[in-house]
């Protein structure tokens, strides 16, 4: 069976960046950190004080109040960021199968925003469970695929990836799997997450997986620096549109890029750390060059995991010289969590748009906050230190690597016909 070709034609994203494509992709490439001090609770006992949050946002700009309150913060967000990327692929949706589009989105943790507050809610009050009858609906991971569908229609495959921080990226894998085996004509991948309360914090900061740099919050991520200190939580959504190649190409759809590989593996190592020589990172990254059918030197530049914890970085970057070798040093590698901040199960959708865009626009977004190179990574590695870089981008690979050793990478390649 020859496989079907899968591009890209539409992307919507909301980020603590920018609350749509355009805005995100300027601040990025300029460098911008999305780090704020936290204003969703009081933070006088906490470890960690600040974060990534999405900026300027009313959930009562987009649904009206009652919708709203129908809805977790997670899937507002991936309505918006949907909403966006279907526009922005001008699908006429009177001419389109709806049995032939599906609808594949994630989330590493789901609504928890309002688990806390009904559970609050019920140990604060007289011991009556007085819980809202969109309790369960609106927590569960899986429900954002559930209301995107829903609202537009869209009959195909319908279901949540859940695997952390590598959720999206699966997604996108899913869908791209899907379409390639004639299983669907399109298909809207992404994942969101709002994470950013009371639980989420405390409990990262119990396993002293976040920064508590307080003092210098806006360059408290630093992937690769020698004094990073762990990552900086994020929130946000983002949406991308596959499309079968010909199924694009029939209607005249703007293409942003090509999916051409897809890669998934385990380190079967630890819980939270990664494989320390980058085992699993490694075969993830080898198993999606050999899926796009490319060589190693044939890939431009790498959207690294690149979180700024103290293991994490150093594994990724063993495991892209051994995938790379000599060639490792002519690739540009991003680590564009330096300003975005990590957002968990989002993070993939969200590095996978940029790294579209780069394939677009031929410049590699910064590695900001970075003075000094960890010693045990490779000072050779050309990690875009603070400036974004021109250079020819015709392939790109996105990395996203979760908790529980789960890894994912995407290929992309400017498109051609």
């Amino acid at each position: 069976m020859e496989l079907k070709r899968v591009v890209i034609t539409g992307l919507g994203a909301v980020t603590p960046l920018g609350n749509n494509v355009k805005d995100f992709w300027v601040n990025l490439v300029n460098g911008v950190s999305g780090a704020e001090m936290i204003t969703r609770f009081n933070t006088d006992k906490f470890k960690t004080k600040f974060a990534c949050e999405v900026k300027n946002f009313n959930p009562e700009d987009y649904f009206d109040r009652k919708e709203a309150r129908r809805l977790d913060l997670f899937s507002i967000y991936a309505l918006v960021a949907t909403d966006e990327a279907i526009r922005d692929s001008g699908l006429d949706l009177d001419k389109i199968d709806h049995d032939r589009v599906g609808v594949i989105y994630g989330s590493g943790i789901g609504g928890f925003g309002t688990f806390h507050h009904e559970l609050k809610d019920y140990i604060e009050g007289d011991g009556t469970p007085r819980f809202s009858p969109f309790f369960i609906p609106k927590i569960i991971p899986d429900i954002t695929a559930g209301h995107i569908s829903m609202k537009y229609g869209f009959r195909g495959p319908n279901y949540a990836t859940v695997s952390a921080c590598a959720t999206s990226t699966h997604a996108i894998i899913d869908a791209f799997n899907l379409i390639r085996l004639d299983k669907a004509n399109i298909i809207i991948a992404g994942g969101s997450e709002a994470a950013i309360n009371e639980p989420g914090v405390a409990g990262f900061n119990a396993m002293q997986a976040i920064s508590t740099n307080n003092e210098n919050y806006k360059s408290a991520s630093r992937p690769f620096d020698a004094s990073r200190d762990g990552f900086v939580m994020a929130e946000g959504s983002g949406t991308l549109i596959l499309e079968e190649f010909e199924h694009a190409k029939a209607r005249g759809a703007k293409i942003y890029a090509e999916l051409i590989g897809g890669g998934m593996t385990a380190d079967a190592y630890h819980l939270t750390q990664p494989h320390p020589e980058g085992l699993g990172a490694a075969n993830v990254m080898k198993l999606a060059i050999e899926d796009g059918n490319v060589r190693p030197e044939d890939v431009d530049h790498v959207n690294v995991h690149g979180t700024a914890t103290p293991r994490g970085d150093i594994s990724e970057a063993l495991a892209i010289v051994k995938v790379f070798g000599d060639h490792a040093y002519k690739i540009n590698i991003s680590a564009t969590k330096s300003m975005t901040g990590h957002l968990l199960g989002a993070a993939g959708a969200i590095e996978a748009i940029a790294t579209i865009l780069s394939t677009r626009d031929d410049v590699v977004p910064p590695t900001i906050n970075l003075t000094t190179i960890d010693p045990e990574i490779d000072p050779k590695l050309n990690l875009t230190a603070n400036k974004a870089q021109k250079r020819l981008v015709r392939i790109a690979l996105s990395n996203t690597f979760g908790f529980g050793g789960h890894n994912s990478s995407v290929l992309f390649k400017k498109f051609t016909e």
